[in-house]
C-alpha cells in the first residue's frame, strides 16, 4: 500500500468518514442530481450485477439495486467503515438485499468476469495508481461489460469549491496542489479520462459534460442560507482544513470574511452555486 493510499483510508477511517456520516443527508442532496445523470447513463437493467465504487452510505447502491430487481444483485464497496456502517443500516430499513463490503476497490477483491455493469458517483477519483485500478476493475466485467461514473471537471469550473477559497484568500495564502494528485478533481481532465481508461483496457469510452446548480446554502430567507452555508463550509472540504490550521487571528479574520461574503450572495431560495461534472461511460474490451 503507497503512502498516498493508506492516508486516503485512514481520513475516511478517521476525521474526514466521521463528518461525511454526520452531514451525509445533506451531502446526499448536494450531489443528487449529478449522480442521477451518471445513473442514467449507466442504464442499469433487470437481473443484472452490479458492483457500485466508493459507494458510501448507500445512496446510489439503493438505486442501482431498484433498477436490477430482485433477479439482479448490487454490491458496494467502500474504504470507510462507518458510512459502510450507515449504508447497511439504510438497506435495512428499506429492505434491499444490497452487499456491503469495506475494501479497497483498486486492489484484487472479486473474481473475474462477475459483474455486468461498474458504476460510481465521485469514487473513483481517489486511487493511488489510477490506471492499475481501472484495470484491475475491468478483469471483474463480463465480456463487454460497461462502466459509467461521475467525476468533477477543473475547480475553476466548480463554483461550490472555489469560491469559498477566494473569499478567505486575503487572509490565508492558499497551498499549491497538485491536479492529479488522489482527490476530487484527479480525473478533471479529458485527456486523461481517456488515457488511464484506454491504458487499463477500456474501450468505446465517451465523456457528456453535465452541469447542474450547487446549492451551498438553503433556508427561509437569505440570512438563514447564508447561515447554513457557512456552517457547511467549515465542516466539509478545504476551507474547513485549512482554517483549523491557522491562529485564532487569522481564522477569526478569515470566518468574517467568508461569512459576509456568503451574505452577498444568498437570495430568496439559497445560495446557488455551479456544479460541473463528467458522466463517463466506457466497455471493457
Amino acid at each position: 500500500m503507497t503512502a498516498a493510499n493508506k492516508q486516503q483510508i485512514d481520513d475516511w477511517n478517521g476525521a474526514v468518514g466521521e463528518r461525511w456520516l454526520t452531514y451525509n443527508d445533506w451531502l446526499d442532496r448536494r450531489t443528487e442530481a449529478y449522480g442521477r445523470a451518471a445513473l442514467a447513463a449507466a442504464a442499469a437493467q433487470p437481473g443484472e450485477t452490479v458492483l457500485d465504487i466508493g459507494c458510501g452510505a448507500g445512496a446510489t447502491a439503493f438505486e442501482l439495486a431498484r433498477a436490477v430487481g430482485a433477479g439482479g444483485s448490487v454490491v458496494g464497496v467502500d474504504v470507510s467503515e462507518p458510512l459502510l456502517g450507515r449504508a447497511r443500516e439504510r438497506a435495512a430499513a428499506l429492505g434491499l438485499a444490497v452487499e456491503f463490503r469495506l475494501a479497497d476497490a483498486s486492489r484484487p477483491l472479486f473474481e473475474p468476469a462477475r459483474f455486468d455493469l461498474l458504476f460510481s458517483r465521485f469514487g473513483v477519483m481517489f486511487f493511488d495508481d489510477p490506471v492499475a485500478a481501472f484495470a484491475e476493475l475491468r478483469k471483474t466485467l463480463k465480456p463487454g461489460g460497461r462502466l459509467a461514473f461521475a467525476c468533477w471537471q477543473a475547480p475553476e469550473r466548480n463554483d461550490w469549491y472555489r469560491w469559498p477559497l477566494r473569499a478567505i484568500a486575503a487572509e490565508i495564502d492558499l497551498p499549491s496542489v497538485d491536479p492529479r494528485a488522489p482527490g476530487p478533481f484527479a480525473l478533471a481532465e479529458p485527456e486523461r479520462i481517456e488515457q488511464v481508461l484506454g491504458a487499463a483496457g477500456f474501450g468505446a469510452i465517451e465523456l457528456s459534460a453535465f452541469q447542474a446548480p450547487f446549492y451551498l446554502g438553503e433556508g427561509e430567507d437569505p440570512d438563514a442560507a447564508a447561515a447554513d452555508a457557512y456552517d457547511q463550509v467549515l465542516r466539509v472540504g478545504p476551507v474547513a482544513r485549512l482554517l483549523a490550521a491557522q491562529d485564532e487571528a487569522v481564522r477569526a479574520r478569515a470566518e468574517a470574511r467568508l461569512r459576509g461574503a456568503l451574505r452577498e450572495l444568498a437570495r430568496e431560495r439559497g445560495i446557488a452555486m455551479m456544479g460541473a461534472t463528467w458522466t463517463v461511460t466506457a466497455r471493457a474490451v
